[in-house]
């Protein structure tokens, strides 16, 4: 079970945007896109076929998973994520601080 899913609450713990908040829109292998964080800009040439004008597009890269935490609103802070079995078998995530279900 990953510790992660996407639509999930992040913090930023480390590098040019500790501290930013967003959602996980997408995660490849150990890599996650989160809004409005790590916006980098491209420099796109136009592409009439497509209709896809040139210039300057500022778009979200990807930041290492190691360098975000799950956001805990109970406690307005970064957590980690702990994984909890129930009694039917079924993987639960919880936050260690509280011990609340995340999902």
């Amino acid at each position: 079970m990953n510790k992660f899913k996407r639509d999930d609450e992040v913090i930023v713990i480390t590098g040019k945007d500790k501290g930013k908040r967003g959602t996980i829109s997408q995660i490849t292998g150990d890599r996650v896109f989160v809004a409005g964080v790590n916006m980098v800009k491209r420099h796109t040439k136009p592409n009439p076929n497509a209709g896809q004008p040139g210039g300057i597009i500022e778009r979200e890269a990807a930041v290492h998973i190691s360098n975000v935490a799950i956001f805990n609103p109970e406690t307005n802070a970064a957590d980690r994520v702990g994984i909890q079995v129930d009694e039917d078998g079924n993987k639960q995530r919880i936050f260690k601080s509280n011990g609340q279900l995340i999902d």
